[in-house]
């Protein structure tokens, strides 16, 4: 008996207090600042290292590169840039590993398709993904500039 009136009481309570729920397509919903969303990618800015695709746990990293147009200057430019969404788990490696931040994590989460080949992206869907961009993406508690003295 006192089993029962614990439960009711519990019931009771959760009936009075303030209602957390959000009507989600209306309101959108505001994500924290460290979340990890969809990537955005910043063609200029690769250098075709290829750090992002040799770190992905899963494999779901495809680039290629072609030598730069302008004979004066040294390296590759991107080519292609893809990711499988499908199976990418949005660990933020990659954009912690890239040297000049080209591939950064925004504030985006919503993937939802019909179909698989709608989950993968190219480099001009990745690049066209620069709303809600993380403003502090590769600074995990590190000082900003410098290091020992």
């Amino acid at each position: 008996m006192n089993g029962l009136v614990q439960g009711l009481g519990v019931t009771l309570k959760s009936m009075v207090s303030k209602k957390v729920t959000t009507s989600y397509p209306d309101e959108p919903i505001v994500m924290p600042d460290r979340f990890r969303g969809i990537q955005h990618f910043i063609p200029d800015l690769c250098i075709v290292c290829n750090q992002c695709a040799r770190i992905c746990p899963t494999d779901c990293i495809t680039l290629t590169g072609k030598p730069n147009p302008d004979p004066a200057k040294k390296g590759k430019v991107i080519d292609t840039f893809d990711i499988n969404f499908e199976i990418c788990i949005l660990c933020d490696l990659c954009t912690e590993v890239c040297p000049t931040e080209a591939i950064v994590m925004t504030n985006h989460f919503e993937l939802s398709a019909y179909s698989r080949d709608d989950l993968f992206k190219d480099v001009e869907w990745l690049t066209d993904n620069n709303t809600l961009v993380r403003q502090d993406n590769n600074n995990i508690g590190a000082p900003a500039k410098g290091g020992a003295k």
